[in-house]
C-alpha cells in the first residue's frame, strides 16, 4: 500500500489530476532495486495506458546528462527510475516551476521514493501515480547551495556514509579504513551552529529534517534541526540502537528545535549526507527551508495511509 508521508501535512487543495501528454523517463539499470527488463516493464505499463514515453537509459557515468536532456524536453512528467542521488538531481533541476518529478524506488535507500510512496515497489508506485496520481507540492530545505527533501546530516557521522557506500561495491578494505578515520574524526564538536539568528552552539552533528516527514513538526512550515551531543563510541551505538528500534529524538543526546534558516562552521570542510547521498561542503555553510520545492506526481491524500 503506497503511504505518502511527505506529503500528509499538504491542504487538501494542493493539486489536482494533472493532463500527462508528454512523458519522459530515465532508468539507471545499474541502480541496486531496478532489476532486469525494467525499460521494457516501464513502456508496457505506460502503454496500457496510452502514453508514449521518451526513455532515456544511459550507462552510469552519463545519469546526469540524461536527466538534464529528460528536463530539457519539458515533458508533463519526468519519472526517475534510478537512485537517491537520481531523485535528488531531478528534483533540484526541475524546482518548484518545472516538470511533474515521479522518483520511482530504483536504488537501495530509495529516501525520497519512500517519503512519497510508502515502500511499494516501483511498479506498483508507476502504476498508481499514473492511474491516480495528483500534483502535489514537496517542501524541502537548501544547504551549502545543496538541495535536500528528506534530510541533510551535516558532520563527522556523515563520514559512516563513505563506509556504507564501499561497503555497497564491495570494497572491504576500503570500507575498514573509512571507519577508521570516521572513528578518529568523531567526539570532538566539530560543528558549531546558529539557528534562526536565535539559538547557537556546538554539536557532534546537525541533522536538518524536512517538516514534512518529521514526527515532531508535521504542522510547521519550518526544518527540523536535530542536534547530536554524543562524546563516545558508546553513546554513537546507543543513539544507532535508538534509531533502529525506537523514535531517536527520544534519546538523551538528541534536541530538537524547529528552524527556518540558519549556519553551520567548522574549522575544517563538513562531510555531509544529503538525502542519503554523500557531501563534502565547505568550511562554512548557510541553510534555510524551501516551502515548494519542487511538484510531485503522487496518490491523493485519501489513498495514503497514515504515516505511523
Amino acid at each position: 500500500m503506497l503511504s505518502p508521508t511527505l506529503l500528509a501535512s499538504e491542504p487538501p487543495h494542493a493539486g489536482g489530476r494533472p493532463a500527462l501528454q508528454r512523458v519522459a523517463v530515465v532508468i539507471n539499470g545499474a541502480a541496486g532495486s531496478v532489476g532486469p527488463g525494467a525499460q521494457g516493464l516501464v513502456e508496457r505499463i505506460m502503454g496500457e495506458r496510452g502514453l508514449e514515453p521518451l526513455v532515456l537509459a544511459p550507462e552510469p557515468g552519463e545519469v546526469e546528462a540524461a536527466v538534464r536532456e529528460a528536463a530539457a524536453a519539458a515533458p508533463d512528467l519526468l519519472v526517475i527510475l534510478a537512485g537517491d542521488g537520481t531523485a535528488r538531481l531531478a528534483a533540484e533541476i526541475c524546482g518548484a516551476s518545472g516538470p511533474l518529478i515521479a522518483p520511482l524506488p530504483g536504488g537501495t535507500l530509495n529516501m525520497l521514493p519512500r517519503a512519497l510512496y510508502g515502500d511499494a515497489p516501483w511498479r506498483e508506485v508507476l502504476a498508481a501515480v499514473l492511474d491516480h496520481g495528483v500534483e502535489r507540492p514537496v517542501c524541502g530545505g537548501r544547504v551549502g547551495g545543496h538541495a535536500f527533501y528528506v534530510a541533510a546530516i551535516l558532520g563527522s557521522p556523515a563520514l559512516w556514509g563513505h563506509a556504507r557506500e564501499a561497503v555497497r561495491a564491495g570494497r572491504f578494505a576500503e570500507a575498514l579504513r573509512r571507519m577508521g578515520y570516521a572513528l578518529r574524526r568523531a567526539f570532538h564538536g566539530e560543528i558549531h551552529y546558529r539557528l534562526d539568528r536565535r539559538r547557537r552552539g556546538e554539536a557532534e552533528a546537525l541533522i536538518l529534517i524536512s517538516p514534512a516527514i518529521s514526527k515532531a513538526m508535521r504542522d510547521e512550515g519550518a526544518l527540523e534541526a536535530a542536534v547530536l551531543e554524543v562524546s563516545s563510541a558508546q553513546e554513537v551505538f546507543r543513539l544507532a540502537f535508538h534509531g533502529l528500534v525506537s523514535d531517536w529524538r527520544h534519546d538523551p543526546g538528541v534536541t530538537v528545535t524547529p528552524c527556518q534558516q540558519g549556519r553551520a562552521w567548522a574549522r575544517r570542510s563538513i562531510p555531509a549526507i544529503l538525502d542519503g547521498e554523500v557531501r563534502r561542503l565547505g568550511r562554512g555553510v548557510e541553510f534555510a527551508f524551501e516551502p515548494c520545492a519542487f511538484r510531485a506526481l503522487a496518490p491523493p491524500p485519501v489513498l495514503a495511509e497514515p504515516a505511523s
